[in-house]
């Protein structure tokens, strides 16, 4: 089991959504690379965090 914080960067507004982009840690590359969030959730956020854990089962 492993467990990664990724950290978006506001990108864009669609229609719906917001475009964040992925900033990954210097020398690796991205693991989800664009983030489309619903805009009631997004609000004006700038910057977000998600955190993935991989199970391995």
């Amino acid at each position: 089991m492993s467990k990664k914080i990724l950290k978006f960067e506001y990108e864009k507004e669609t229609k719906n959504s917001v475009r964040y982009q992925e900033m990954p840690e210097p020398g690796q590359a991205p693991v989800l690379g664009t983030l489309y969030v619903q805009k009631w959730f997004a609000t004006d956020s700038k910057i977000l965090e998600i955190t993935i854990e991989k199970k391995d089962s």
